[in-house]
């Protein structure tokens, strides 16, 4: 692969782009991170070349393809960088923590031809696709309802970095877990079409040391008149990740500890597990990109669709912190 790819952050994400893309044939990898200690595993591990300074990156190595892994505070301008440089770009989720700046993005990218793809690599889970395809195939009929699950304890997430320098903790760098779990939201789009209401409940519940909330539930109303309610936390002890879509015909459930996916069939009465295929969604969503450079065609996730699920977080956001309280009992 003759593809020049330069990763921006050097984080547990910015590192597993980096090892897929050597693992699929790259040969050419540079990285650019600020601090020097997160730089070095890319050059002992990876043989990335290393850059301190993201513009000498841009005009020294040239990057045909640039990954911004880095903080979403930084997602829009460092994206609309490369692509001023000729690159395509693939943004990590969220896209940004604000909306400034999106739409001129998107109007650069076009401009110069370039592939932008954002990072919600659930839309490349096989157990998700099942669903995807049963909802278009009519399985369950109209869907009703959904509800979908994502709870981790921070501290677990990453264990071997300190919870509290992550981006997730800091509102600065545009954390909390609706941004940073925004997946959930995501794929209840993807599922259920546009949003046309949110309301929400979050707040900082733990002790864990974050200045953001670390818990929300969000009630989303779809244009087609569905309803789903999105819970993400970062304080549940263990790991859960569920999504359940329950329609006029029957109901899809699906759990990603588990392989599979579970269709409750209303005329049958019954249950039953279909098998799905083991995929790495990570490595699978990179394929997605480098095929899409290939063949000059638009992403499965694009900048405008990213753009419609910030909405959705932005104003989950807002809603919450319009709530004055619980009421009393």
């Amino acid at each position: 692969m003759k593809t020049k790819f330069l990763i921006l952050g050097s984080g547990s994400i910015g590192r597993r782009h980096m090892r897929n893309l050597r693992g699929l044939g790259a040969a050419q990898l540079a990285a650019f991170d600020p601090d020097p200690t997160r730089l070095q595993p890319m050059i002992d591990e990876l043989g990335a070349t290393p850059y301190s300074d993201y513009a000498r990156a841009l005009d020294e190595f040239r990057p045909d393809a640039v990954f911004v892994c880095s903080p979403p505070a930084f997602h829009i301008s460092q994206a609309a960088q490369a692509i001023q440089h000729n690159a395509h770009v693939f943004i990590e989720k969220p896209l940004s923590d604000t909306l400034d700046g999106i739409d001129d993005l998107i109007a650069l990218a076009r401009e110069k031809n370039r592939v932008a793809q954002v990072g919600y690599m659930f839309r490349f889970h096989p157990g998700l696709q099942k669903i995807k395809a049963l909802l278009d195939g009519n399985a369950i009929g109209k869907p009703l309802y959904a509800r979908l699950e994502y709870a981790q304890y921070l501290p677990d997430w990453r264990p071997w970095q300190d919870y509290r320098q992550s981006y997730t903790a800091r509102a600065e760098l545009g954390g909390g877990i609706i941004l940073d779990s925004s997946h959930e939201i995501d794929t209840a789009c993807w599922l259920l079409g546009k949003v046309s209401g949110v309301t929400c409940a979050a707040a900082k519940v733990s002790s864990l040391e974050v200045n953001v909330e670390d818990c929300a539930t969000l009630n989303l109303a779809f244009v087609d008149g569905a309803r789903a309610d999105v819970h993400v936390d970062f304080v549940q002890r263990g790991y859960t990740r569920t999504c359940k879509i329950a329609g006029e015909a029957g109901t899809l459930a699906w759990d990603y500890t588990t392989p599979g996916v579970q269709h409750y069939d209303a005329e049958s009465k019954a249950w039953r597990m279909i098998e799905t295929p083991s995929a790495d969604m990570y490595v699978a969503e990179t394929q997605h990109f480098l095929e899409c450079i290939a063949n000059n065609r638009q992403p499965l996730v694009t900048p405008e669709q990213a753009r419609d699920v910030l909405k959705v977080a932005l104003a989950a956001k807002r809603s919450a912190s319009n709530l004055t309280g619980l009421a009393d009992l």
